[in-house]
């Protein structure tokens, strides 16, 4: 067969897998959203199938026979080797596991979705930590299947952000640890801010109805972009112009919703940004985690939280909540917005305690796979280090250890992909302000704008480039995390008049 059949045959192959994924992805959406609790019995089972014809599909002999014959033909280059590269690669990890173990492993991650949810709903961890214990086993010999000079743990960590491993990050977070820990306590010491106005009722009705607002203004466009209410807000993204967006609204915390939406549509503009041709294959879906969430922190937080962002959006949150927020001018507001203050929900943290949310998941993931954490009474072991390094202790396992879902499905080696992502954040910040005027855009509404510099500069790429290529073609540097601690001692000495 010639060189131009040979990819056809391969592409055709990446359509039929991106048909099974957008099913599959649907299904997710649905079960987080809408779908009633009682009915998830029978869908994990059509799910669990769904995916075992997925794996078979995948796993095809004849297409690893196809890769083979086309990666060593030179007339194959550009996208298409890269592409071939990239799935050869991942396959490579799941070539060696039985359909039937892929299968129950998938029904697994369902059923145990389903368990953490009601455990959560209980506050009760003994509810969840028998399922988290078989994830855990099952997560282990899933990997055992593999051909990797990695340990456990690395492979795990590579999974979400290639070329990361517990060496490279334990340089990290020891540098986030030696900068930040010391700065949370000279904020906690200091005279504190009043966030009361913003911790009172904002009922949800009036939350949904401003929320259409902020969507507007974020240009996220009802003719590619949705969004719906979820107990942990994600997004999924089908094509260029399918992009699902969750959010959650608490009646206390108003702010909550809004930057779980700022932060998911950051998210949400990455998967409509990829260059069109990418849709369905590889190169859109495999984007590290770490970048991917560079693009979520930076609209949240070096975006939603900055003043002339709230230049051009208080004036219409004080129209819709007239009495919260009787007689707090800007500066006031955006004082209690960036407040810090150490609290034992991630997902609510501020930018300035965060990294310390997830330094505490990283040493409890690395423990519970060196085997020196167990699940048996991991909620105190939980506790304990929330104590040693925030200074704060769990009332209930709902606030504790059940309030993250990335466990449940078997998500190790995610969470350190989190505070990596806030940090590339701040870099790519820096370089676009050379570019553009950042706060200007934002003043007067043109947000497209700033998501367009995105586009150019990270987004069209999806994973045609590592993120230590894009960082380069990006900002001209390697990856420095100092942009990022400068940054936080910057704005939080200046908040807080440490000076």
């Amino acid at each position: 067969m010639t060189t131009q059949e040979n990819l056809k045959l391969f592409h055709d192959w990446v359509k039929r897998m991106s048909a099974y994924h957008m099913a599959l992805a649907l299904l997710g959406i649905d079960k987080q959203t809408l779908a009633p609790v009682d009915g998830s019995e029978f869908r994990d089972e059509r799910m669990a199938i769904l995916a075992g014809e997925l794996f078979s599909i995948t796993t095809d002999p004849r297409m690893a026979e196809l890769r083979k014959t086309l990666l060593s033909d030179e007339a194959v280059t550009g996208d298409d080797r890269k592409m071939i590269e990239l799935y050869d690669h991942d396959i490579s990890k799941i070539l060696s596991v039985p359909k039937d173990e892929y299968v129950a492993f998938n029904q697994l991650q369902n059923e145990s979705y389903g368990a953490w949810l009601k455990a959560k709903n209980a506050s009760d961890y003994s509810m969840f930590e028998p399922y988290l214990k078989r994830i855990i086993e099952a997560q282990k010999k899933m990997y055992s299947y593999r051909s990797s000079d990695l340990d456990l743990y690395d492979q795990m960590l590579d999974d979400f952000e290639p070329g990361m491993t517990r060496e490279k990050y334990d340089v990290f977070f020891d540098k986030v640890k030696e900068r930040l820990v010391p700065l949370i306590r000279r904020v906690t010491e200091a005279e504190q801010i009043d966030t009361s106005f913003i911790e009172t009722e904002y009922p949800v009705e009036l939350q949904k109805k401003y929320m259409e607002h902020m969507l507007a203004y974020l240009h996220f466009d009802k003719s590619w972009g949705y969004q719906n209410e979820t107990e942990h807000p994600f997004t999924s993204g089908l094509c260029e112009n399918d992009i699902r967006v969750t959010t959650k609204y608490l009646p206390d915390r108003p702010m909550s919703a809004l930057l779980s939406t700022i932060h998911e549509t950051g998210h949400g503009y990455y998967m409509h940004q990829v260059a069109p041709e990418y849709d369905g294959t590889i190169f859109n879906e495999g984007v590290s985690s770490g970048m991917h969430e560079s693009q979520s922190r930076l609209c949240e937080n070096y975006l939603g939280r900055s003043k002339p962002f709230w230049e051009a959006n208080y004036p219409a949150l004080k129209e819709v909540f007239p009495e919260q927020l009787k007689d707090i001018g800007l500066d006031q507001f955006l004082a209690a917005l960036n407040a810090a203050q150490p609290s034992l929900i991630r997902t609510e943290a501020d930018e300035l305690t965060y990294p310390l949310h997830i330094v505490i998941r990283y040493e409890l993931e690395r423990g519970l796979f060196e085997g020196t954490i167990s699940t048996e009474g991991l909620d105190k072991t939980w506790d304990d280090m929330y104590e040693k390094y925030l200074g704060v202790r769990a009332s209930s396992a709902k606030e504790g250890i059940l309030q993250d879902v990335h466990w449940a499905d078997g998500s190790f080696g995610y969470f350190p992909t989190y505070a990596l992502g806030s940090a590339f954040s701040a870099q790519f910040m820096h370089a676009m302000r050379k570019d553009i005027d950042v706060d200007d855009l934002l003043r007067n509404s043109h947000y497209d704008v700033i998501m367009n510099w995105l586009k150019e500069h990270i987004h069209k790429y999806g994973c045609r480039y590592n993120a230590d290529e894009i960082m380069h073609m990006a900002t001209g540097e390697a990856f420095d995390p100092n942009y990022y601690l400068d940054y936080l001692e910057d704005k939080y000495t200046k908040l807080y008049h440490l000076d």
